[in-house]
């Protein structure tokens, strides 16, 4: 059953969005060398408590943190630790929630720590942004679920990997519906598996986490023995890229971004529904 939420209902997730939006701009400038993935743990709970939110990772399903920091190879649910020190050239993926009156924001981005990145890696990212941004304006009224997976895969297989080959679109985890629930349906695909036929049809109120996790390498991931951190089988480095986006009758508006995805959807000609908080 996919939750189908009023606009009373997004502007409260929009809320919830925005202090996500605000623990992503406190760890992108706390990720620097010589932090750990700790240190940036203790920033996201500082955000989370000046904004009067709650934190919709840790104790989920056991997670022991309030936000996921993957670095390099490890592509999502990685462990903050004291033990993990960031260092120049790294790239790290940060996964992080809240809950505002009930109902949950989620988005993760990728950022690079220090300098002297490889063009394969800032390419990297780009491309999974970009493909995020892709399946955020194929979020159209009366378009199918598949639409937006469609609209992800295309962009990715359409880049040019430096180097040859093809980027690895990671296939055992994906996006997901959002509401008063981290994890809710519909399960979104960032490819097109067409035994799963067309998906829901998307109507106002529709809300997903839409989330595009793309390697250098291979697709095929391996769980570490913590039972969380999910890494590339062949030890290629990853980009993850989240937005939680809900779809209005006036078109979708993009809930963890702070302008609301206004500016990139129109660079895609797309026009962004009006802020549901004004």
């Amino acid at each position: 059953m996919v939750q189908i939420k009023s606009p009373e209902q997004i502007a409260k997730m929009r809320a919830a969005g925005l202090v996500v939006a605000a623990i992503h701009a406190a760890t992108r400038e706390a990720a620097v060398p010589g932090a750990t993935t700790r240190d940036l743990d203790q920033v996201a709970r500082k955000v989370l408590a000046e904004h009067n939110a709650k934190p919709n990772f840790l104790g989920y399903g056991g997670f022991p943190a309030t936000i996921c920091t993957s670095v390099n190879e490890v592509v999502v649910h990685g462990i903050p630790s004291d033990d993990v020190v960031l260092k120049d050239g790294d790239i790290i993926s940060i996964d992080c929630g809240a809950i505002v009156d009930g109902w949950h924001g989620d988005a993760a981005y990728t950022a690079f720590v220090g300098s002297g990145h490889a063009p394969e890696l800032i390419e990297l990212s780009r491309v999974t942004e970009e493909s995020m941004w892709a399946g955020i304006a194929a979020m159209k009224l009366g378009s199918r679920l598949v639409d937006i997976s469609r609209a992800v895969e295309t962009y990715i297989r359409r880049q040019p990997k430096p180097g040859g080959g093809r980027y690895g679109i990671i296939e055992d985890y994906g996006g997901h519906g959002i509401g008063t629930e981290m994890h809710m349906d519909p399960h979104l695909l960032n490819y097109v598996d067409r035994r799963r036929g067309k998906g829901p049809k998307l109507v106002p109120g529709f809300c997903l986490a839409i989330e595009p996790m793309v390697s250098l390498g291979t697709p095929k991931t391996r769980v570490l023995e913590d039972d969380w951190t999910v890494i590339t089988t062949d030890g290629t480095w990853s980009s993850h890229w989240e937005h939680s986006v809900a779809l209005t009758d006036q078109g979708p508006v993009v809930l963890t971004a702070p302008d609301g995805g206004r500016a990139k959807l129109a660079e895609l000609g797309v026009t962004a529904a009006p802020d549901p908080l004004g």
